[in-house]
């Protein structure tokens, strides 16, 4: 256990939202124990100065970055699908160059290797269909473990996932093109774009496709897959994949866990073994080379509801 807990990272969405200066913020994060942390999607530039002292002073270090990181100027709040890879805007794609850049730039600095990806989503002119299903569960008050054999459910998520199919043939494309603009990037910076499964069924790549998106995509040494336990139970209760066998579909590209639990009622970033993931399972898939990072919600900023000693 002593092994696990040293190599487990801590990441600042727990608490960066409350500090003003990176360096308290971090000071907390090593009192609870955590030799490692990864910086989150929330890191506004105010933050940056103490974050770089800490690191330099060998306080901490820093296993992981999450693309954007530090925010732009003008964003205070955390907001990692500010600008998308999917998007027809040119505008916004050359701002997600940007901003990307910028992160892979940072974790240089930082001494991180790992950047935490997310690969944007379909769009749709009128309501999407995942709003529409999410008003359907709202209204029918059923709880997220009993999706799964709701035979109304079934029938109006086979319709929303028949419109996001649709409307990822057109997204795919602008995403693999941005990735390989990305991997250059990467390549000259010596880091790993990680990218993550995500909770949206209208976030990209649809799960069942995952594996073979990543196929596409040249200099696998630097370009690989991040595994979101709780994003991947939500799809699971959800009857978008079975969770076990995703994980043995991207095993050969893993490179780390977002580790959280899942409640009976949908709701993630919960203390690991408080929900509905089986973490045996999940250790089965855990290799040495990994990273893992506990990924708590701010909302948890209690030590004990948070499961720290």
């Amino acid at each position: 256990m002593s092994d696990v807990f040293d190599r487990l990272s801590l990441s600042t969405c727990w608490c960066s939202a409350r500090h003003t200066d990176g360096y308290e913020m971090i000071e907390e994060m090593v009192g609870l124990g955590f030799k490692q942390i990864e910086l989150s999607h929330g890191i506004r530039i105010s933050l940056v100065p103490g974050i770089l002292q800490a690191v330099e002073e060998g306080l901490v270090e820093v296993s992981s970055v999450h693309n954007f990181c530090p925010l732009p100027n003008s964003v205070q709040h955390a907001a990692p699908n500010l600008y998308e890879p999917s998007t027809v805007d040119k505008r916004e794609m050359r701002l997600w160059d940007q901003y990307t850049k910028q992160t892979l730039d940072f974790a240089v600095r930082v001494g991180a290797n790992r950047i935490v990806m997310h690969s944007g989503s379909t769009w749709y002119f009128f309501e999407s269909p995942e709003q529409k299903l999410e008003k359907w569960i709202e209204a029918a008050d059923v709880k997220a473990c009993d999706l799964l054999g709701n035979e109304a459910f079934e029938a109006r998520r086979e319709r929303a996932m028949k419109r996001i199919r649709k409307a990822s043939k057109s997204s795919m494309p602008r995403i693999v093109q941005s990735y390989e603009r990305a991997i250059p990037w990467a390549k000259e910076r010596d880091v790993k774009l990680c990218l993550e499964n995500r909770e949206g069924m209208e976030e990209m790549p649809i799960d069942a496709e995952y594996a073979d998106f990543l196929k596409e995509l040249t200099e696998p040494e630097h370009i690989g897959y991040w595994h979101d336990t709780g994003h991947a139970q939500i799809k699971h209760q959800r009857g978008l994949l079975d969770h076990r066998e995703h994980l043995t579909a991207m095993a050969d590209r893993l490179t780390g866990f977002h580790l959280h639990d899942v409640s009976d009622r949908g709701l993630d970033h919960q203390v690991p073994g408080t929900g509905t993931i089986d973490f045996k399972m999940i250790a089965e898939f855990v290799r040495p080379e990994h990273t893992l990072v506990l990924e708590l919600s701010p909302r948890l900023s209690n030590r004990r509801s948070a499961g720290f000693p």
